[in-house]
């Protein structure tokens, strides 16, 4: 099984550890600290070893922190959790707060006298985090004092181990160049640049250089390691070298060094500058060991996020084959789901029981393993927006449900995430309105054609604005970037409002808009989709989107008034194709029920 249903502690149990961790602040004459959710890799999932946020606190979501104080603790969530958070902290003794609304420095002014002194780990918080905090706390008196030793894991008796996932080649024919080849590259980068070296701190950018997988965080099949390219393209990767078989180390060849990670700080103080470092996702500490001997630093982004990015013809290859072998287990599902829905009553379904059956049709056609936790929710589950369904939270589907299922797989050549809502029998027409205006606008991004140069920014509105017009939102973004064959939530490009990057062909992402009322129902329709060249009709370069993400989008949620010609003649478009390409991958049971899912509206 691919997906842990356990249920979440007893939000008691993290009062005895709120208050052990206060204790140790006092001992260090700290009067605050701060606890992200992040590791020293600024991963969206963590391994159990740096789950320390939860382990606290009790929150499970996957962004935010605390700040603990000696009468105050503030559990800082974006719009995604803000329901779910209320569920799984102490509320007596843990205060949620909306985050970014409320800035952490701003809270600490209310919350600290001047002269405090809040403590922060260096190797989990950013150059740029911490910066811009002290930068918010000028003329306070408050202060950021890095600690040689976390607190946390002073008070965390049972702490797992740090991870040792064994790590596997990534093909050549999947990766389209040699790790050679783009070790070459992103060295010639750094001698344009005037750089001697690079200091790569991101493990989805370690691994996509050297054409290697991991098993060290759950769902991301990256390697956890630190890494430092030369401007002649030598690399030295620092993790535990029990990860890598004497056969991989052969493969990498002599130019590719595998060194313990308690040899890092001996390389970063040996260092020639001007030495490149991202501010935005390597650790404080990195910077400071660099500092410590005057090595001049190039603050500038991680050289290898951009070409990642940017997917060639192989990439974009196998993205398309594991995105097949995904629609036929999702038609599978949508098939069966159909069938069981017209007797809830008496064949009882469950939010687990979905989710189960989505990871058995799914290993049946090849998965590695699933891409993130599955968000399964019914009925008033489906309104958190990344709801994680527990054995203590598992609902009984009912008749009149809506059912939101996002869902995703690693396979051996790409990854997948994909959003559908289901009708689970007859359900209030309230549905159908914002359906389609949800429906409406991932068309728009869908269809949308833009001049090269444009970002994300400039068109996240095409996807709000069938919501806008009855006066409805979402808090979160319309889209991410997606790895092939890595990490489902890739940086740096997105469809947001906050997202400046101009869009290059190659580049995939999501499209995902959504809408959600708390208490009763979500929805949420969700495609990957990748940039790609459409010509210069009038002399300027524009470029549109490519769906690769085929399985029946639900027509019986739709109010067919709503939707234009244009509109219907996608998603009829849309639909032929995914019975094309899906239908002889499928059971003639699934092939039949698609035939009706996928007729015109």
């Amino acid at each position: 099984m691919f997906q842990s249903y356990e249920s979440h502690s007893d939000p008691a149990r993290h009062v005895p550890r709120l208050q052990a961790l206060r204790a140790a602040l006092s001992a260090r004459r700290l009067d605050g600290f701060l606890v992200p959710r992040a590791d020293a890799h600024q991963g969206e999932y963590v391994a159990g070893h740096d789950a320390r946020l939860a382990w606290l606190t009790g929150f499970s979501g996957s962004a935010g922190f605390a700040i603990v104080l000696a009468e105050r603790a503030g559990v800082f969530i974006d719009g995604r959790y803000r329901v779910q958070v209320k569920a799984e902290v102490d509320l007596a003794h843990f205060t949620p707060v909306p985050w970014p609304e409320v800035k952490a420095a701003d809270w600490l002014r209310q919350a600290l006298p001047e002269g405090g002194r809040v403590g922060f780990d260096p190797w989990l918080h950013t150059r740029r985090e911490i910066r811009e905090m002290e930068k918010s706390l000028a003329g306070t008196g408050i202060g950021l004092h890095p600690v040689s030793s976390n607190p946390v894991d002073a008070i965390w008796d049972d702490q797992p181990a740090p991870p040792v996932g064994a790590v596997r080649l990534w093909p050549d024919a999947l990766a389209g160049e040699t790790a050679a080849e783009k070790r070459a590259r992103i060295a010639g980068l750094l001698r344009e640049a005037g750089q001697q070296a690079a200091v790569l701190t991101l493990p989805d950018s370690i691994s996509w250089l050297l054409n290697i997988r991991g098993a060290d965080v759950p769902k991301n099949p990256v390697v956890q390691a630190f890494a430092i390219i030369e401007e002649n393209g030598h690399v030295a990767i620092f993790t535990n070298p029990a990860k890598f078989s004497s056969e991989l180390r052969a493969a990498l060849g002599n130019e590719v060094q595998v060194l313990p990670f308690d040899a890092l700080t001996v390389a970063l103080t040996n260092l020639g500058g001007p030495v490149r470092v991202d501010p935005a996702s390597a650790p404080e500490q990195v910077f400071q060991l660099i500092e410590s001997m005057k090595t001049p630093i190039a603050e500038a982004a991680d050289p290898v996020i951009m070409p990642k990015a940017v997917k060639n013809a192989a990439e974009i290859a196998g993205m398309r084959a594991a995105h097949l072998r995904d629609g036929a287990a999702m038609v599978e599902l949508l098939a069966w789901l159909d069938a069981r829905a017209r007797d809830l009553d008496g064949a009882p379904l469950t939010e687990i029981g979905v989710a189960q059956k989505l990871e058995e049709l799914r290993a049946r056609q090849g998965i590695i393993d699933i891409s993130f936790d599955t968000i399964l929710g019914s009925g008033p589950n489906g309104a958190i927006v990344h709801y994680r369904v527990t054995e203590a939270t598992d609902r009984r589907i009912q008749s009149g449900d809506v059912l939101l299922v996002d869902s995703g797989g690693q396979y051996d050549d790409g990854t997948t995430d994909i959003t559908r809502t289901l009708p689970m029998g007859p359900v209030d027409a309230a549905v159908r309105r914002p359906y389609t205006r949800v429906l409406q606008g991932m068309i728009a991004m869908s269809r949308a054609q833009f001049p090269k140069g444009v970002a994300g920014c400039h068109i996240d509105a095409l996807a709000r604005a069938p919501l806008w017009s009855e006066g409805m939102d979402y808090d979160h973004g319309t889209g991410h970037g997606v790895g092939a064959g890595l990490s489902v939530h890739e940086g740096p490009v997105r469809l947001s409002r906050v997202s400046d990057i101009p869009l290059r062909p190659g580049m995939i992402l999501s499209n995902e808009p959504g809408y959600y009322r708390e208490g009763a129902f979500g929805i949420r329709i969700e495609n990957l989709i990748v940039v790609r060249e459409l010509g210069s009709p009038d002399g300027r370069e524009m470029l549109g989107f490519e769906t690769l993400t085929l399985a029946p989008i639900d027509r019986r949620l739709i109010e067919p008034g709503l939707l234009s010609p244009d509109e219907r003649d996608w998603l009829d478009a849309y639909h032929a194709r995914v019975r094309d390409e899906i239908g002889p991958l499928v059971s003639s049971e699934a092939r039949d029920w698609l035939e009706l899912a996928t007729r015109p509206v």
